[in-house]
């Protein structure tokens, strides 16, 4: 027994030692992140429009910039994935469209700090739509569909909200994101709303290289 409660002390001790938290929120931190989001899409004049979500892959890097112990900001690059399923009825036959988004995402999020484990994020995202793939399946077979985009284009730049809560465990973080397209755009470029604008949450492990 006493056996037993020296090993069990000794992992607890272990355990504590791996995930006691230094204090960092005053240090300039750079890291690597990955992960996944799911993301959908709504309708911003359609209440009753409804798409099934996916996921898509998530990664990048991040910078953090203390501004006291309290508070800091965040920018971020991220290559992101998002896009949706759809599948209906057409003529009396079934099909099914799964459209996968490209997009450079560049947030710039405020920090707050309330303890050194954990840290709220919350800002605006600029994103850039690099590339478009669609894949429509039916009776008649299965059409993919790949088109480019440029940067000329004001529509394909998007301007999104982000909020979430990061959780530190000292060279390793667990992001989780929710995020939201609050630009106004229209396909011929003008500044009003597109009808369908991403929603999507993330989630996200990080390593703090220095």
């Amino acid at each position: 027994m006493k056996k037993l409660v020296a090993i069990a002390a000794v992992i607890s001790l272990f355990t504590v030692k791996s995930f006691a938290q230094e204090d960092a929120r005053e240090s300039l931190i750079f890291g690597l992140k990955a992960g996944t989001n799911f993301s959908n899409i709504y309708d911003s004049n359609n209440d009753n429009y409804t798409a099934d979500g996916k996921f898509g892959f998530a990664g990048g890097a991040f910078l953090a910039i203390p501004l006291g112990k309290y508070l800091g900001i965040q920018p971020e690059v991220l290559y992101s994935q998002k896009g949706f399923r759809q599948s209906g009825n057409v003529f009396g036959s079934n099909y099914e469209l799964t459209r996968t988004t490209h997009h450079i995402d560049v947030p710039l999020l405020v920090s707050i700090k309330p303890s050194s484990f954990l840290t709220i994020q919350v800002g605006p995202q600029y994103s850039y739509l690099m590339q478009e793939n669609t894949v429509f399946k039916s009776f008649l077979g299965t059409s993919a569909q790949e088109k480019d985009f440029e940067n000329e284009d004001i529509r394909k730049n998007t301007l999104s909200g982000v909020v979430g809560l990061d959780f530190n465990f000292n060279k390793f973080v667990i992001g989780t994101r929710a995020g939201w397209d609050i630009q106004n755009n229209n396909a011929d470029g003008t500044s009003t709303n597109p009808r369908y604008k991403n929603a999507w949450v993330q989630a996200t492990l990080g390593f703090r290289l220095w």
